[in-house]
């Protein structure tokens, strides 16, 4: 973290806006849980593996040149190198303990724009959520979670020949970061087969992105009580830059799109 960053986190207004919201989780955290099944405290532990079929707009820059991004799923599985996404949870009737893995390697051309001819913009991406939530309600949890994000990307640019310009700019960066985040998750049973699910995130605050959100929306089928599917939809944005000169980075992309979960509960 730069000393920009430690200045901004020591800052009075900062602190009131990241602590906040935090104690306000925490107090409900701590309270009793006001529909806990006493009947059903023992551990259950959650695998799901899933894919999902994203969307990617927004911009990424480097030094200074930015790079406009406008991927659909088709474009990206066609330029994907590897992916791995895979959910873990420990719950009982009042607390879960959740993992949330996503790698992502693409590559994606940029789109021509003014005396922009051609671009590439490779990006390697690591997101990375531990949660702990409570459950407050029948239907709602609350909790705080960490976000682990890493990105390497690297930027190619192909200009329209000028007079004393460079046609082609190259550019490459790693960078980390760990953002804060508040969760809210709703669950609600149609049946005893069928039931829909939702998540929401909020986070960044400028400790590490400027800002960070996400939402889940599920519809779910159980097949037995350890296997069940899982339809939905996500949306995944994140606004973050850093540095400036020959060293700015700016990611501030939003992928969205459908998501296909299987789930195994033990």
């Amino acid at each position: 973290m730069d000393a920009a960053s430690v200045s901004m986190i020591s800052s009075p207004s900062a602190l009131q806006k990241v602590l906040a919201p935090l104690l306000m989780v925490t107090a409900l955290l701590v309270s009793p849980a006001r529909a806990q099944d006493a009947a059903d405290d023992a551990w259950h532990y959650v695998l799901e593996p899933y894919i999902m079929f994203p969307n990617m707009q927004g911009t990424v820059g480097l030094g200074n040149h930015d790079g406009p991004v406008d991927e659909d799923p088709g474009d990206i599985f066609s330029n994907l190198e590897m992916g791995a996404m895979l959910y873990a949870e420990a719950n009982n009737g009042s607390w879960a303990f959740s993992s949330d893995l996503l790698y992502m390697k693409l590559g994606a051309d940029v789109q021509p724009r003014g005396i922009l001819d051609s671009g590439e913009v490779e990006v390697a991406q690591v997101g990375w959520e531990l949660a702990a939530m409570r459950r407050v309600s029948p239907w709602l949890e609350l909790g705080v979670a960490a976000v682990y994000n890493s990105i390497e990307a690297e930027l190619n640019l192909v200009f329209i020949p000028l007079a004393g310009m460079t046609p082609v700019i190259g550019r490459k960066t790693d960078q980390d970061w760990i953002d804060p985040v508040l969760v809210a998750r709703v669950t609600h049973d149609l049946n005893d087969k069928w039931f829909l699910h939702g998540r929401g995130n909020i986070g960044g605050f400028g400790v590490g992105s400027d800002l960070t959100w996400q939402i889940q929306l599920d519809a779910g089928y159980r097949f037995s009580d350890r296997a069940y599917m899982t339809l939905g939809y996500r949306v995944i944005d994140i606004d973050y830059a850093h540095g400036s000169g020959a060293d700015r980075f700016v990611y501030d992309m939003s992928t969205f799109g459908p998501q296909l979960r299987f789930g195994f509960r033990f």
